[in-house]
């Protein structure tokens, strides 16, 4: 298992226990976060504060549950995860979920950016990979 990789499973288990503190360990100063028009939380996050709060917002609508990984295609300096959430949210009595993908940039051993893709197959495109399992 790569460093990136064992990075990006500490990340998401901080995620899933809601250590917002643990989450920015490796990220670079100058972190960039993008998350997509049409979702909860769309928009151009940048530093550390900038991504932590944004993640925190995300999480913090959570009763419970979790976002898990389920696969890592690796090329060069991008990483594509392939994710299944499955939350409450506060206020609700109902499960929801889904599977999508995220994309990262490691720069020098640390995570410079950080963007979110509703389908897989538009992050196996930015990053230039081919899924031959899919």
């Amino acid at each position: 298992m790569s460093a990136e990789t064992e990075a990006l499973i500490q990340f998401f288990a901080a995620i899933n226990r809601n250590d917002m503190q643990a989450i920015t360990k490796d990220f670079d100063p100058q972190i960039v976060r993008i998350e997509p028009e049409g979702f909860p939380t769309a928009g151009t996050y940048r530093g550390i504060t900038e991504v932590q709060e944004h993640v925190r917002k995300g999480r913090g609508t959570w009763a419970e549950g979790t976002c898990e990984p389920e696969k890592f295609l690796v090329n060069g300096d991008k990483v594509v995860v392939y994710l299944h959430a499955w939350v409450r949210l506060k206020d609700s009595t109902d499960w929801i979920g889904g599977r999508f993908a995220d994309g990262f940039v490691f720069r020098n051993g640390k995570i410079a950016q950080y963007l979110s893709f509703g389908e897989r197959a538009e992050a196996l495109k930015w990053a230039g990979i081919e899924d031959t399992d899919a």
